[in-house]
């Protein structure tokens, strides 16, 4: 035979012999093996890695490492591997020259290991120069090479103990030389060398040790113990984690997604203005022609055509940017599948062993070490292809969270219609984290069939047809799997909508909780959500019976096909017998099928779930986009005008009417525009149309230069003063004193407690509308723009203070005076000041030109101007020259003198806020006024598990846990049973009682599967009985919070406990609960079964037990505080999505998209730099476990050989079968018990507000309420003081006044005055510190909240609108019949308005009353007062947003219709109370002066001098 005489000249020495590897007590292999196949094996592995490796490193380059001591050690070992081998080959050569007969082995072997040798010296200096700090490669090359060496080395070894002298000495030395080299190469491939140069590491204060660590670190997980030794010492904070690998970043991962999609959409829409520019150049460019030079009416036929093509698939965007690196896990889960297989096989070669009383026992140990190898092997491949599966999953969401983000920012005003701001947050958060879900099981979509294949196929081998009746149950189960996938599809669907609308208006009670409190509607709304709350839970409770049934069926699935196999195979033939192999190689096989089984519906659910969300995301990506060439960008030379419209009709969507018809405008440079009109005429939308935010129809518009806008409504972000007024941009120290002294803000300064460094509430919950305005106007003029867009800015602030920012800021002489200005303004007083003034009637321009001008044509504009001006106008122009600051508008010129000029009280100011702001800096949280999320730290108290279960209810808890017990105890009984069967004598051929086996074993089947469906039920019920519980608590505490709650919580934090969190408590915690017990009574199962099969097992399971406890705390110290800071870093991602979505508009006229982008990026990594060493540490727990379950195997094996004598084949069988499964239980247990504990966690935050301050009580039992209190509206206030925080200074001091019933009172006052605090403290938002309140001789301190609030009326400063009908904003509780909210419609001049609509009263105002104008919104406000008409009116400068001639109607309407009540004004304009009986001066706090009007202005105090800057004397 060829091999022999290859191995030997006279072919004495075998390739391969029988009787000396295996039917032996000593087993050896054959010398022409070892020199052959051993030696060749790793030659081989190299050969065909290295051509491979090398393409690979060329594509990797991580840039070079120097020369370390490592490198030259692994060099000089590797050489010198070389130069033995070499060294063997002339030996061989110099034998032959001394006459020996040497075989071509000698030759051939040494050689192919030489040059092995040198391709890997090779190889390791060509890492290094790719920068590879530790190869795997190299590393299994080294392993093989050494365990292909070790059997020689035990057979020279046994030789020369045997042969003694006649060894040949040099090829001895040369081998045991080459051994110790091996050895030496093996230990150096496990360290890591130094990292490249100029890598990030170097660079990076903490980087994420991954990169640096060996090959055997990064397999097992080793390199994250630090941070897990670190965190089990002390709970972990942000500062100890890691810098995120620069592959896990958005910076890296979002535009990977973004070219995908919009290579998508390039394919299925042609150019049409749909969503193919969406993020490529997030800043918008204006007239950047972008569509292949279509024209416009082209390209709109074009988006005719498109719709009918198919959609842009998102899925295969995300499969194109993603799927290269997802396919790795691919290979892993091939490779780990096929290793499942070998457990059984190596079961029935064990009880084989068992039987065959002649089997060598080495052969036992043999089959023991195998099993655990292949065991280490499986674990150590499963954990990496999970690692895959993760890191894809984060890298998902963070790419979804972030094109979600980009297209927010460039999405239509029509699209904004169609998604809230709820459902935009909900893609975020829920659909973002259902595909992160499904990733790690997707591949189970081949997989699942692939293990079923390969079990079918070993249960053919060992039972033969009787498989096909298991085949026929499982073929049954689909079609119901199948029926229950669907109907969970549709709950899931219907879920998601009452999840949406439940988000959305708890966003909006958030956003307008000022509103419900000063109205006491919490109740209603209230109402609304728990409503909504219960659509969803009967939904929630549908899907738990399906989930029961599906459990059921699953649960009953795997033994329903053993019970029909062993049946079928039984009963076909009596001369089947079941023996020990058969039963439990074919239990082991069935166990395998559990998984896929379980798994394939499990994921089908998850798909059909992600198809959902998928189908939202492509909805919200494809949304319609503001088209870019709407606005052009002028050349700069040309024509002397800034901005030009031509024949420009726009509408708010493509398919609305036109808003603004026939517009035609051109404005020159520098020249300042007056936009006027009544409410609702399009006066804003002429502004939206210049920032392109509405659907140009026709015409052209062309702005030259950069943009800034001031919205009406001013949005103000979570941040510092001094950065909401930077906006990104670079300090300029000298020009930003001069914007905030030209804004009137210095005064505000002083009294915000750090100066500008204070922390501005989300939405500028802790500044006046007033002083939000003023910064905003701020943040706009500091921008230093050419063309200044300025929706009524001067609306919110006091006349004065109006009059000095115009003159500072907007007029003639202000700091804009060469810019481009387009004022909307309802202040006839600055008008004549005006270069162009137009004139708009519903949408069109009806009127254009100078003030003389438009006069002169004795037109509309002229009338209106006559009925409404003031007499005193030219008196009023004279004064404009001298300085005047006081009151509200604020320098502080009062401070010092009303002559002196203004650079002193600047500079002086200036002085005293930089030392206010050394103050502020020594009190680092003087500021401060938001609270973080905060990380709870340590265990998660038992207390909140019994809270849980008490809301679950403790007789439904033990029901569940009895049913629990009794399902795992019949699944052992019947295992048991199994085995007493297989141990049955064998009589004449047949087991005599197999029928009556059968028969109970079939019994205890049942009797599991219905103990499962019930347990199952009970736990899915008691989840929705606890969430039901749990959310309405959550919503009362929250709403019974006071207002100082509200600033001091973001709503994105609030907002994350109604989203998150009770998702969780709703249907991940049931889920949870139910695998904890499973895995749990699993485990215990096991021990119990391999404790009695093998009792020696006993001195190892309580070692085991304790090491697994220790990993287990060990673990759960750390991950469960990364969940936490996982979960706390999550809220700012969210609180920043909703900021960035409210004030769209400014970001995009300011052209500040990209930093915003980036802001987005920085939070959501530093929510992943949490999740990422929590999914590792999961990692590093599995390996950890899986190791103890993989020697428990070991050992359950090894006593098993150990005592085979006494051993019967059964109990062996079950014994190991049950081992198999101790890892996965083990590894579930651990898994769910952290899972339980970091989830559980939702209820800890949920259960958190029960603890926060509450306000008083909204009702009182035992009321001293007089029936139709107040009668008078007598307000009598004493010595009141109040403070906003214990820790600050009183606000309000010693105000001592007496109202009659039916007064007219204005309250006047600079800001921080006091005017607005007096007005909380009468409807107690804040609680009086001093003093008492009393109305018609009851102290309002001894009543319910509402009693209060319900039986006097405001109608605020900013008019707040809810989702929902028209009527039901009017009347929440349906107390007044439509005939009462009709007249009050009629005489809030709405009337008109509302029944245009074709809805009427029904009528659906949008989020926040979006589609109503601002001025619409102030008289839905009136008209609620209308309709309550309490004795006590409170209008909190309610008129600011509207024109003169509403002001004037508004103002008509309040006297008349509230004569006979007491009435109480803060005003801005002074005209409006001019008429009033007292008007109430407040002054820092404290009561300045209190007369009639007339009184006060001869007296020639403060209210004279705020009289004259209005004008009025």
């Amino acid at each position: 035979m060829g091999i022999d005489r290859f191995c030997s000249l006279d072919g004495s020495d075998s390739f391969w012999d029988w009787n000396r590897t295996w039917h032996t007590q000593n087993p050896d292999l054959t010398q022409c093996f070892q020199n052959t196949v051993l030696v060749w094996v790793p030659c081989i592995y190299l050969w065909l890695c290295a051509p491979l490796y090398c393409v690979y490193l060329r594509h990797h380059d991580r840039g070079y490492i120097c020369m370390t001591h490592l490198n030259k050690a692994k060099t000089a070992v590797g050489l010198l591997l070389w130069m033995l081998c070499w060294a063997d080959v002339f030996y061989s050569f110099w034998e032959r020259n001394q006459g020996a007969a040497v075989a071509p082995v000698y030759l051939v072997s040494p050689t192919m290991l030489g040059i092995t040798m040198l391709l890997a010296t090779f190889l390791m200096q060509y890492e290094r120069l790719k920068g590879v700090q530790s190869s795997g490669v190299m590393l299994v090359f080294w392993l093989v090479a050494m365990v292909s060496a070790t059997i020689p080395f035990r057979s020279r070894i046994l030789q020369a103990l045997d042969q003694g002298c006649a060894v040949d000495v040099f090829r001895y030395t040369t081998f045991y030389t080459y051994y110790a080299l091996l050895l030496v190469s093996l230990v150096l491939s496990c360290l890591s060398d130094r990292p490249p140069l100029f890598s990030q590491a170097i660079l990076d204060p903490n980087p994420c040790p991954e990169s640096g660590a060996s090959f055997l670190s990064k397999i097992t997980f080793w390199w994250i113990t630090g941070l897990m030794v670190q965190g089990f010492r002390r709970p972990l904070e942000e500062g100890d984690l890691w810098s995120l690998n620069v592959a896990d970043r958005s910076q890296t991962i979002v535009p990977q997604l973004v070219r995908s999609w919009l290579s998508e959409c390039r394919k299925t829409k042609r150019p049409a203005g749909g969503s193919a520019q969406f993020l490529r150049r997030p800043a918008r460019g204006r007239g950047r022609a972008d569509k292949a030079g279509q024209p416009g009416e082209e390209a709109e036929i074009l988006l005719v055509k498109a719709q009918s093509q198919r959609e842009p698939s998102l899925l295969l965007a995300l499969c194109r940017a993603f799927g290269p690196y997802f396919l790795v896990s691919s290979v892993y889960k091939i490779i780990h599948d096929l290793l499942m297989f070998v457990g059984p096989v190596i079961l029935r070669l064990l009880i084989q062993f068992v039987n065959d009383a002649n089997a060598p026992t080495w052969q036992g140990y043999f089959y023991t070490v195998l099993l655990f190898v292949c065991s280490c092997v499986q674990t150590l491949i499963l954990q990496k292809y999970f690692h895959v599966c993760f890191v894809t999953g984060m890298r998902l969401r963070s790419a979804i969270v972030g094109a979600v983000y980009r297209k927010a920012l460039v999405i239509s005003s029509a699209a904004r219609r169609s998604s809230t701001v709820g459902e935009i947050v909900n893609l975020m958060s829920v659909d973002a984290q259902r595909f992160m879900d499904l990733i790690t099981y997707i591949n189970m979509v081949w997989s699942a069939p692939l293990q079923v294949l390969l079990a079918l196929y070993f249960l053919w081998q060992t039972l033969g047809p009787a498989v096909l009746a298991g085949v026929g149950v499982m073929v049954l189960m689909f079609p119901v799997n199948a029926f229950i996938a669907m109907k969970n599809k549709t709950f899931q669907v219907a879920q998601m909508k009452s999840k949406d609308n439940r988000i959305k208006l708890m966003n909006e009670v958030l956003n307008g909780i000022k509103v419900l409190k000063l109205y006491a509607w919490e109740l209603a709304f209230r109402d609304k959500v728990s409503s909504i709350r219960k659509s969803e839970l009967s939904v929630l409770k549908k899907s738990a019976c399906l989930g029961a049934m599906s459990t059921f069926t699953w649960v009953c699935a795997p033994f329903l096909v053993a019970l029909s196999t062993f049946g079928v195979y039984v009963l076909i033939d009596e001369r089947n017998v079941l023996d020990a192999q058969k039963a439990f190689v074919s239990l082991a096989l069935f166990n395998l099928l559990r998984f896929p089984l379980n798994m394939l519906p499990m994921v089908i659910s998850s798909m059909v779930e992600a198809s959902v969300s998928l189908k939202r995301l492509r909805v919200f990506l494809s949304h319609e986009e503001l088209e870019e060439d709407s606005v052009e960008n002028m050349v700069t030379s040309g024509s002397s005008d800034s901005v030009v419209i031509s024949s420009g009709t726009f509408s708010w969507s493509r398919t609305d009417p036109p808003s603004l018809r026939r517009i035609s405008v051109r404005v020159p440079e520098g020249s300042l525009v007056a936009v006027v009109g009544h409410v609702g005429s399009g006066k804003s939308s002429l502004l939206s149309a210049l920032l392109g935010e509405m659907h140009k129809q026709e015409g052209t518009v062309s702005v030259r230069g950069s943009v800034a806008y001031v919205p009406q409504q001013a949005w103000i972000q979570n941040a510092s003063l001094r950065d909401n007024i930077l906006f990104g941009r670079q300090a300029k120290h000298s020009w930003y004193w001069q914007v905030v002294e030209a804004c009137a803000l210095l005064p505000d300064l002083e009294i915000l407690p750090a100066g500008d460094a204070t922390e501005i509430g989300e939405k500028g919950v802790n500044l006046s509308g007033g002083q939000k305005q003023r910064v905003s106007l701020a943040r706009a003029v500091y921008c230093d723009c050419a063309v200044y867009l300025l929706d009524d800015p001067l609306s919110a602030v006091d006349a004065h203070v109006g009059k000095h920012i115009f003159q500072k800021v907007i007029g003639p002489q202000g700091l804009l005076q060469d810019r481009t200005r387009i004022l909307v303004t309802h202040g006839l007083s600055f008008l004549p000041q005006a270069d162009l003034i137009l004139v708009m009637v519903d949408g069109e321009i009806t009127e254009m030109g100078s003030y003389p001008e438009l006069l002169g044509r004795q037109g509309a504009f002229a009338e209106f101007l006559r009925t409404y001006a003031n007499n005193e106008q030219e008196e009023d122009q004279s004064d404009v020259t001298i300085p005047k600051k006081t009151q509200e508008n604020g320098g502080p010129a009062t401070l010092i003198g009303p002559g002196v000029q203004a650079a002193v009280p600047v500079a002086n100011s200036r002085a005293a806020l930089k030392s206010g702001g050394g103050q502020a800096e020594g009190k680092p949280n003087a500021g401060k006024l938001t609270e973080a999320d905060k990380a709870n730290t340590g265990r998660v108290k038992l207390s909140v598990f019994w809270e849980y279960m008490k809301a679950i209810g403790l007789s439904l808890s033990f029901l569940s846990f009895f049913l629990f017990f009794s399902h795992h105890l019949a699944s052992l009984a019947s295992n048991y049973w199994l085995s007493l069967w297989t141990d049955d004598p064998v009589i004449n051929g047949t087991q005599p009682s197999s029928r009556q086996r059968l028969t109970v074993y079939g019994v205890l089947g049942l009797s599991q599967g219905f103990s499962v469906f019930f347990y199952s039920i009970s736990v899915s019920f008691g989840g929705v009985l606890a969430s039901q519980y749990l959310h309405q608590s959550m919503l009362t505490n929250v709403l019974r919070s006071p207002m100082s709650f509200f600033e001091r919580t973001p709503s994105g934090n609030l907002v994350n406990r109604f989203a998150k969190e009770t998702d969780t408590i709703d249907s991940v915690i049931p889920n949870i609960i139910k695998m904890f017990l499973g895995s749990m009574f699993n485990v215990l199962g096991s021990c119990v079964i391999i404790l009695l099969a093998t009792p020696l097992v006993a001195v190892i399971i309580p070692p085991l037990g304790l090491l697994y406890f220790f990993v287990q705390r060990f673990y759960v110290a750390s991950s469960r505080q990364l969940k936490r800071m996982e979960s706390v870093s999550r809220s700012p991602v969210y609180s920043h999505f909703t900021e960035t979505l409210l004030g769209t508009s400014v970001i995009r006229a300011f052209r500040e998209q990209d930093r915003f982008i980036q802001q987005n990026q920085d939070r959501v990594d530093r929510n992943q730099k949490a999740y990422y060493p929590s999914i590792v540490a999961n990692r590093w727990l599995a390996v950890r476990l899986e190791f103890v379950g993989n020697c428990i195997v070991m050992f359950a094996a090894l006593f098993a050989v150990v005592a085979r004598d006494s051993l019967s084949a059964g109990l062996m069988g079950l014994s190991i079968s049950y081992a198999l499964q101790i890892t996965t239980s083990l590894n579930w247990l651990v898994r769910m018990s952290s899972e339980v504990e970091t989830n559980i966690v939702a209820v800890e935050r949920v259960k958190e507000y029960e603890d926060t301050e509450k306000e008083a009580e909204w009702t009182l039992e035992d009321s001293p309420l007089p029936p139709g209190w107040p009668t008078t509206g007598q307000i009598e206030i004493r010595e009141l003081g109040l403070r906003y925080r214990e820790d600050l200074e009183l606000a309000i001091r010693n105000i001592s006044v007496t109202i009659q019933g039916g007064e007219k009172v204005g309250i006047v006052g600079r800001t921080g005055a006091g005017k607005s605090s007096l007005t909380l403290a009468l409807f107690r938002i804040i609680e009086a510190a001093q003093g008492q309140i009393s109305i018609d001789g009851v102290n309002i301190a001894h009543l319910g909240l509402h009693e209060l609030r319900s039986r006097i009326t405001i109608i605020p400063q900013d008019p707040v609108l809810f989702s929902g009908s028209l009527r039901m904003n009017l009347d929440p509780f349906d107390a007044y019949s439509d005939q009462e909210v009709w007249s009050a419609l009629e005489l809030a001049h709405l009337k008109i308005f509302v029944t245009s609509l074709p809805d009427k009263l029904n009528h659906e105002c949008a989020e926040g009353g979006e589609n109503l104008s601002l001025g619409q919104r102030q008289l839905v406000c009136l008209a609620r007062a209308l309709l309550r008409k309490t004795k006590v009116l409170v209008l909190d400068e309610a008129t600011a947003a509207v024109d003169l001639e509403t002001d004037n109607l508004i103002q008509s309407t309040i006297r008349s219709q509230f004569e006979d009540c007491t009435v109480l004004t803060i005003a801005h304009r002074l005209h409006t109370i001019m008429d009033y009986t007292r008007v109430l001066v407040l002054d820092e706090g404290g009561l300045a002066e209190f007369d009639s009007p007339a009184n006060l202005i001869a007296k020639k105090g403060i209210f004279y001098r705020m009289a004259k800057d209005s004008g009025l004397v």
